[in-house]
């Protein structure tokens, strides 16, 4: 799907704005046919955001089902030209009326959608949008989760003995529902991204795939396009980053080449574009996109893995779309933000756990050469998803929209199939046999992982994959306060995973939680010192590896997590506060990574 941009065929109006916004407690709005009629003594919400934190009610925050969001726009006359409704990302489902018609329904929180909406549109009048937003994650979506509903007050035999831990429905009052799911991040709710009015040709470019290599000094780009429509002919035109004409074609699909090309670097981005127009019968021009795209190959080799030939090694974090009040929702500022800090503590690569990120992440990661590993949202599958076909279709449906949209990204060079699976299942081997399968179909070129954080002689799937990612926390949730035996550990688990499958292996995760202003000598579990001792101790280990190619400690930035005894408003272990300040840990890694030119003195 193309990200959607102005041109000199196209039309765009961001629709973001304050919203109309009404809970559906009772979870029947569409029985009782909101869609249909303005919502009656509605409340307002800004979109994009999560509507969890900006409110101040506890139970529009912790709200299990549908919320309804409501706004008004106006469209000219363009009943020659196609108008669709464009939403960058809904968490978790969403269902889309205009002028109370149905567009549109998707299923996934992270990925965009659209749909063409010309025949419910009321031209010169003001029209309604209307969107139902669910919220709850069960077995047949990514990530996956349970609603745990008491339904009768018997006993349950495995509630412990005393009143904490598990739920124990004997005290809880019937009809009580509890969302639950297995990932330790916030399950923020909303309309987390633009949305969009697009006005375009009904003769227009589809779809566009460019891929890249060099061969003696020359750049090789190869492309293809989709064209919807009966068109006439194409200029299709490869332009330099001042818009400068190097080459062109008239044909969907060619090489061009580019002679002593400006290689797309770690940390030296260099884009290039391809300007495509396409015209009509009548020789006028019908659609006009620019998409740019970097020159730079990718290969594993010898245990290494190598942009333009080169050893690369991972210098980064795991991160996660999060922030204060607007939780998952996009802001601009934030982004600029994060990546001025990516810069300033030496990073060049990150991965984007748990789930897709943002078009304009990636966008802002193409031009300032930041490396990207690209995950989709399955986490937390347990044995159980295995066994669930329509899961697996899902999955598979996922991964092949998380390719159509990020494959002429430069700066993604992985695909992430899941983090932190029951790898150690049999089970787990069919599963992901498939949807490694369907991966490599969709682009062959990009190698694949799967996060683990098993023992590596339980690892089923690890053969599947072309680089090893675990998570460790060792000295943290293993034999915690323990910074003595931390690097014995480690060595010896990264060790047998090299031992038993010969691959180059990134540490995906470790860390340790440090509240910002706890300190303590020595140090102690919480505290930023114990924080910065742990890394530095799994620094020791990973030079002495050379089969290491990358660290990324877990996170980047604090961030929210359902409420529980392990975690003190939110999971601690970031490098940053979540307002993103630095800790102590930050400075340490700084100093490390920016004269950690590269592990490997390409």
């Amino acid at each position: 799907m193309l990200y959607p941009k102005e041109s000199l065929t196209r039309e765009l109006k961001n629709l973001s704005g304050m919203w109309n916004f009404k809970v559906d407690f009772d979870n029947n709005g569409i029985e009782k046919k909101w869609h249909e009629t303005p919502l009656i003594d509605p409340d307002f919400m800004p979109v994009p955001a999560s509507y969890n934190d900006i409110t101040t009610n506890p139970e529009i925050r912790d709200h299990i089902g549908a919320v309804w969001y409501e706004t008004f726009f106006y469209v000219n006359d363009r009943e020659n030209k196609d108008v669709l409704i464009r939403f960058g990302s809904v968490t978790h489902k969403a269902k889309v009326w205009v002028n109370g018609n149905k567009v549109a329904e998707n299923k996934g929180g992270y990925l965009p959608f659209e749909a063409v909406i010309n025949k419910h549109l009321k031209w010169n009048e003001r029209n309604r949008l209307t969107v139902q937003v669910d919220n709850i994650l069960d077995s047949t979506i990514l990530p996956p989760g349970e609603i745990l509903e008491v339904k009768n007050n018997q006993p349950d035999k495995n509630a412990p003995k005393f009143y904490h831990g598990l739920i124990d429905p004997s005290i809880l009052p019937i009809g009580h529902k509890i969302q639950d799911y297995f990932h330790d991040f916030f399950n923020y709710s909303g309309i987390h991204r633009p949305v969009y009015l697009i006005v375009r040709d009904r003769i227009y470019l589809e779809d566009i795939t460019i891929k890249t290599d060099i061969d003696n000094n020359v750049g090789i780009v190869n492309y293809t396009i989709e064209i919807k429509g009966n068109y006439k002919s194409v200029k299709i035109t490869l332009l330099d980053k001042n818009n400068k004409e190097i080459c062109s074609s008239s044909e969907i699909a060619d090489t061009l080449k580019v002679n002593n090309p400006n290689l797309w670097q770690p940390l030296n981005a260099y884009l290039y574009s391809i300007d495509v127009k396409i015209f009509g019968d009548d020789n006028n021009l019908a659609d006009h996109y620019a998409q740019p795209f970097g020159i730079r190959t990718i290969k594993i080799k010898d245990g290494k893995f190598l942009i333009n030939d080169k050893p690369f090694y991972f210098k980064g974090f795991g991160k996660h779309e999060d922030m204060d009040i607007k939780g998952k929702g996009l802001d601009d500022a934030i982004n600029a933000r994060d990546f001025q800090l990516l810069k300033w503590i030496g990073a060049n690569s990150f991965r984007t756990s748990h789930y897709p990120y943002s078009e304009e992440i990636l966008n802002l990661a193409d031009k300032l050469g930041f490396v990207v590993i690209d995950e989709s949202p399955a986490v937390g599958l347990k044995s159980d998803a295995f066994d669930s076909k329509p899961l697996l279709n899902h999955h598979l449906d996922i991964m092949e929209k998380l390719i159509k949209r990020d494959k002429n990204h430069p700066s993604v060079v992985m695909w992430s199939l899941a983090n932190e699976p029951y790898d150690y299942e049999e089970s787990a081997v069919d599963y992901f046999a498939e949807v490694a399968k369907h991966t490599r179909e969709l682009d062959p070129e990009r190698p694949i992982t799967i996060v683990s954080c098993s023992k590596p002689h339980l690892c089923k799937i690890a053969d599947l994959i072309d680089i090893i990612c675990v998570n460790y926390y060792f000295s943290w949730y293993t034999t915690p306060g323990r910074l003595d035996v931390l690097e014995h550990q480690l060595e010896h688990v990264l060790t047998k995973w090299h031992e038993l499958y010969d691959k180059p292996i990134i540490m995906a995760e470790y860390g340790a939680g440090a509240i910002a202003g706890f300190h303590s000598t020595p140090p102690a579990m919480f505290t930023e010192e114990y924080q910065k001792e742990l890394l530095n101790h799994h620094h020791n280990v990973f030079d002495k590896l050379d089969f290491v190619i990358g660290e990324h400690p877990w996170n980047f930035a604090d961030f929210a997590t359902r409420q529980n005894c392990i975690r003190v408003f939110g999971n601690r272990k970031g490098a940053f506060t979540r307002q993103r300040q630095p800790k102590y840990a930050a400075h340490l890694l700084r100093k490390r990574w920016l004269h950690l030119e590269n592990k490997f003195k390409s």
